[in-house]
């Protein structure tokens, strides 16, 4: 069996990788693979902020005492329709409902918002929407000066933000590197005039 010189196999292999990482890095790119583009009406989003968190924030604070709603990306006008009530352990607090509208840009905040100490969940829901609405859960505490955490993070937590998910650098890296783990691989696997 006709062997191959050890630098020209190596060049080959090389000249693999590349190839693979290349192609890595046009899939995770390509528009195809790009997330979908929100329905009208279905897109945006709400967080939970404490009084005083500047509008233009962008993390949900889900342990508040004085808060407002902030939403941003909706569409322009929409008419928002909000619900917050009480979940257990707090179930039979009452409940708080607001109405307004989103700007030309498709945000809206609402104005401060106090409700008693206990666990709640917020109910969003646009007038070009479908289905349930956007939806959180939060806890009110006020008895410190600050919001303590009540246990671990809320049901559904964990994984990737958004902002964070994998971008086609990160991914082209990762192919690069199943791509070298492989040939790597490969390599201490077959030793040269055929041995094991």
């Amino acid at each position: 069996m006709p062997t191959m010189p050890l630098q020209r196999r190596a060049g080959a292999r090389t000249a693999a990788l590349a190839a693979l990482t290349l192609a890595g890095s046009a899939l995770l790119g390509s528009p195809a693979l790009a997330a979908p583009t929100p329905v009208p009406g279905d897109n945006g989003d709400v967080k939970i902020h404490e009084v005083g968190a500047s509008v233009p924030e962008k993390d949900n604070q889900p342990h508040v005492c004085k808060f407002y709603l902030d939403a941003f990306n909706f569409d322009a006008a929409e008419k928002v329709t909000w619900t917050i009530a009480g979940q257990p352990p707090t179930a039979g607090a009452g409940t708080k409902t607001g109405t307004l509208t989103t700007d030309a840009t498709g945000a809206a905040h609402t104005d401060p918002i106090t409700l008693s100490n206990g666990h709640y969940k917020l109910t969003w829901q646009t007038s070009l929407g479908h289905g349930a609405g956007k939806m959180k859960v939060f806890w009110v505490d006020c008895t410190n000066s600050t919001a303590s955490p009540h246990g671990g993070p809320p049901a559904g937590g964990g994984g990737l933000a958004r902002d964070a998910a994998i971008n086609p650098v990160a991914g082209a890296a990762a192919v690069g590197l199943a791509a070298v783990g492989g040939a790597v691989y490969f390599r201490l696997r077959r030793r040269p005039h055929g041995r094991a």
